[in-house]
């Protein structure tokens, strides 16, 4: 199971630089570096964009007149998230955003000549030939701080962790289960002792699994060769190489050791999910078997 990754990528990292104030006269203005830009809607409010700031926005990006990304289409009509960073390369988008205030929308203009002149002799993508125009049409939704955000995240977290653990509950009861719980709320049932000691953090762990949701719909297994990799999976616990559900209850296990988990929708794919075999807030439901625990390069077990 590997980390969740981001949700929406944005297509190309180097494209404008916004380095005036806001207008909010309907009209582009063209900058020295080539970028046209308008504010299409100027909202009230005082908060800005700063470095390192968490930004919700709606994006589409054009190339001439072809549409190559749409966040509204791409992720369930939801705004995605970026943090603003600063830019290594000159002539960043998104440089202009910390000249926009929640509620804004602006749409960004430059020229593919402008770029491929700003790229130094690199390649433009494939996409990008033979075109005139890039355009991002953007519509900010939010700024928040790393801190107001996490905050936001844990109390999102928490509400969903009680409605995971009621729906676990009711699974339980229904299917005569009684499996223990751990702190942070995995479940699990061992289904096989194994020996030795239990896998620790930083150990090489090599394994045998099978992933369902909690409706019995298999999403991944490498023992089930409808999945098309039928090979143990070895991964580096307490690493976050893959879900915290996965980190937390392997490590319950020893050598031989066989167990089912049942992981909430927090400590697996959360509300993005891993569409489109892992629904948002998806709980989790897996069998591990473990095969092997290394120390570095030998098997001491």
């Amino acid at each position: 199971m590997i980390k969740k990754l981001v949700p929406f990528a944005l297509l190309s990292a180097a494209l404008v630089n916004l380095n005036a104030c806001k207008s909010g006269d309907g009209e582009f203005k063209k900058l020295d570096s080539g970028l046209e830009y308008k504010i299409v809607k100027d909202a009230p409010g005082d908060k800005k964009p700063a470095i390192g700031d968490i930004l919700e926005m709606h994006i589409k990006f054009k190339v001439d007149d072809s549409l190559l990304a749409d966040s509204r289409a791409d992720n369930n009509n939801q705004p995605v998230q970026i943090m603003l960073q600063p830019s290594p390369i000159k002539g960043d988008w998104t440089n202009g955003l910390p000249y926009l205030t929640e509620g804004d929308s602006a749409v960004f203009r430059m020229s593919v000549d402008s770029l491929k002149n700003s790229l130094q002799g690199q390649m433009l993508p494939p996409f990008m030939e033979n075109k005139k125009t890039l355009t991002y049409e953007i519509v900010l939704v939010s700024v928040k701080s790393q801190q107001e955000f996490q905050e936001e995240q844990d109390k999102l977290a928490e509400a969903q962790n009680e409605i995971d653990d009621k729906l676990m509950q009711e699974y339980f009861q229904t299917n005569n289960l009684t499996p223990a719980k751990t702190s942070s709320g995995v479940y699990y049932i061992m289904m096989k002792e194994g020996s030795g000691k239990t896998a620790e953090p930083g150990q090489r762990v090599t394994v045998n699994y099978s992933g369902w949701t909690l409706d019995g719909n298999m999403f991944d297994s490498n023992t089930d060769p409808s999945k098309g990799h039928v090979e143990p999976f070895t991964f580096t616990l307490g690493r976050g190489e893959v879900i915290p559900g996965w980190d937390e209850g392997v490590a319950l296990l020893k050598k031989g050791g066989k167990a089912k988990l049942f992981i909430p929708s927090s400590l697996a794919y959360g509300p993005m999910g891993r569409k489109p075999q892992i629904p948002e807030n998806a709980i989790l439901m897996f069998e591990v078997e473990v095969l092997k625990i290394e120390d570095g390069a030998s098997d001491f077990r």
